[in-house]
């Protein structure tokens, strides 16, 4: 058994190690498949494990891969250029009101598909816009680094936003109604102080005025890529694009809407997510006449290896101990009450995620919370506690979630510096305050309507 643990613990160790190293720009993917595979064939998960493992990741896995699917399309359909030409005649010249512009976009791209695909819809916009304007390098830092802590954070109102969310919740048993019911108003408060406490520090580094666009980047890009012989879309005026874009949206609100629907009355919510993105998928084809394949090209299918592989990963540390022992550890304070609970636990998983990912660290709070023989209530709640310390506490460092990572995997694409001072001289002041008062909301919040 010394053995395993020893495996165990070295594979988890070295394969966090190289996913925020990522040498030659390593796919996250691979290092946490070969340190599963490792697992596997050290006997430390088993078979029945195995299937364990993909009962409760399926859906989940499925369900966010289809709203990733969605995002692409909206990519295809001309979106970006068209959100980045829409954010800056609504600024109508000012720096401080594209902020709270930016903040909005990246709050409703992630609710209306999750942090992953926001930030890949949300990053590649303002990348467009930014330079667009012909904005230094220092005044691109403060829009692009707050957008996407706004858009990782959204993620902690609603579960469907982020795969491990998901997948925590059918180890805890938590309807996705439920976790809405419970979570929608204290996070979404908490990410309205987040927002201003982040206006407050990055104030003096956003321009006051904006400069005049250098080209009208909606205009050329679908006099360029949609032309009456390729496509039904009509591009005679911005107004018809606008309406166009609008019934996009408003069908990705539906199935969004009908998510909760499903959950409500016990369908499987992958099943509509499938459904959407498939419908989603014709309309692009009728109306660009371009073959789906693309779209499955262009779409992180790494996702579901890196997540499966993960959870692989962490069943291993929980077969050698790792949960029963923080059980040992952290079950007497939790039994003093549901406040320090909430607060023990939501900081606990905050500190794990900055030092190994928000992946891991939830999947190890919500096993070990499961196995604390908790009553219902608070179980749930100290399990959102733990939501809150892995979607908003998690992005103190630019490591702590996937999404961040993909975040500056794209800034590199597209030579965008933002180093760690730029980064650490927001968060140290805005995450752990943040934290702390969505964390305080959620206990009077869960004290007033459900207890």
């Amino acid at each position: 058994m010394s053995l395993q643990i020893g495996i165990a613990s070295l594979v988890f160790l070295t394969t966090m190690l190289v996913i925020f190293w990522r040498p030659r720009g390593l796919n996250e993917a691979w290092p946490a498949a070969i340190g599963a595979v490792i697992i596997l064939l050290a006997g430390i998960v088993s078979r029945a494990d195995i299937m364990d493992i993909i009962s409760k990741i399926g859906g989940a896995s499925i369900t966010i891969m289809a709203t990733i699917v969605m995002a692409v399309i909206l990519e295809s359909f001309g979106f970006f250029n068209w959100a980045a030409a829409r954010l800056a005649n609504l600024a109508k010249g000012s720096g401080y009101r594209l902020y709270w512009y930016i903040q909005l976009l990246c709050f409703l791209m992630t609710l209306l598909f999750n942090n992953d695909g926001s930030i890949l819809i949300t990053t590649p916009i303002l990348i467009l816009l930014l330079k667009n304007l012909r904005l230094k390098s220092h005044q691109q830092i403060p829009y692009l680094l707050s957008g996407a802590l706004i858009a990782t954070a959204s993620s902690a109102p609603i579960g469907v936003s982020n795969i491990v969310n998901l997948i925590a919740l059918n180890i805890v048993h938590m309807s996705l109604w439920m976790h809405t019911a419970m979570m929608f108003v204290p996070a979404t408060l908490g990410l309205l102080f987040m927002s201003y406490l982040m206006y407050i520090v990055v104030k003096k580094k956003l321009p006051k005025t904006l400069p005049d666009s250098a080209i009208d980047i909606e205009e050329s890009f679908f006099t360029k890529n949609f032309h009456p012989l390729k496509t039904k879309i009509s591009i005679e005026s911005k107004q018809k694009r606008t309406k166009f874009m609008l019934k996009v949206l408003l069908f990705v609100f539906i199935m969004r809407c009908l998510l909760f629907v499903a959950s409500y009355i016990n369908v499987p919510i992958e099943i509509v997510a499938v459904l959407g993105s498939v419908v989603l998928l014709l309309w692009r084809w009728y109306h660009l006449r371009t073959n789906p394949v693309d779209i499955l090209k262009k779409t992180p299918w790494h996702i579901l290896i890196f997540a499966f592989s993960m959870y692989v990963i962490i069943y291993g540390l929980n077969n050698v101990g790792l949960t029963a022992l923080l059980v040992q550890w952290f079950e007497p304070i939790v039994n003093q009450g549901l406040f320090q609970a909430s607060f023990i636990m939501g900081g606990l998983v905050s500190v794990l995620s900055n030092l190994f990912n928000n992946h891991p660290a939830l999947m190890i709070g919500t096993i070990t919370l499961t196995e604390m023989g908790l009553d219902p209530i608070t179980l749930k709640t100290i399990y959102l506690a733990n939501i809150i310390g892995s979607d908003m506490g998690s992005l103190l460092l630019p490591i702590g979630t996937l999404a961040s990572l993909i975040w500056m995997h794209i800034l590199r694409k597209s030579k965008i510096k933002i180093t760690w001072k730029d980064y650490l001289s927001v968060t140290l002041i805005v995450i752990p305050i943040s934290t702390i008062v969505t964390l305080t909301l959620l206990y009077f919040w869960v004290q007033m309507v459900f207890t």
